[in-house]
């Protein structure tokens, strides 16, 4: 087995942690800690909107999370004239109307809204 010498800090280049001295080692299940840490703060959580509009031939969900335009998320209806989509967010505060036939339109279930630039308000979503 090869083996990488320079110093005090040899170690062994078929060790899976051969770019790291020896000492490193002793980090490692710290560092991955922290990274496993970091990822479930960072983690998408599912979210589900819904309207009612029943007789509506289509609805779309906007919001920044879909840049407003880029990538509309159609939503399905269900009985009752009630149009539902789950998408995934990212944690932090989002804001998002819903397009009824080419309509926008408040979430009558959501008070919690901030003024757009439009004249109108957008609901605000918060995920933990």
């Amino acid at each position: 087995m090869p083996v990488a010498r320079g110093g005090n800090n040899a170690f062994c280049a078929g060790n899976s942690l051969s770019r790291f001295p020896p000492q490193a080692s002793k980090l490692l299940p710290t560092l991955n800690r922290e990274k496993v840490v970091a990822k479930a703060k960072s983690a998408k959580r599912k979210q589900a909107f819904s309207i009612r509009t029943p007789v509506a031939l289509s609805v779309r969900l906007l919001g920044d999370f879909t840049h407003w335009q880029k990538a509309l998320v159609p939503m399905r209806k269900e009985a009752g004239g009630l149009w539902h989509a789950t998408v995934e967010l990212a944690p932090g505060t989002h804001h998002y109307r819903f397009l009824v036939v080419g309509e926008w339109r408040d979430d009558p279930e959501n008070t919690l809204r901030v003024p757009n630039p439009f004249g109108g308000e957008n609901a605000v979503r918060k995920v933990a």
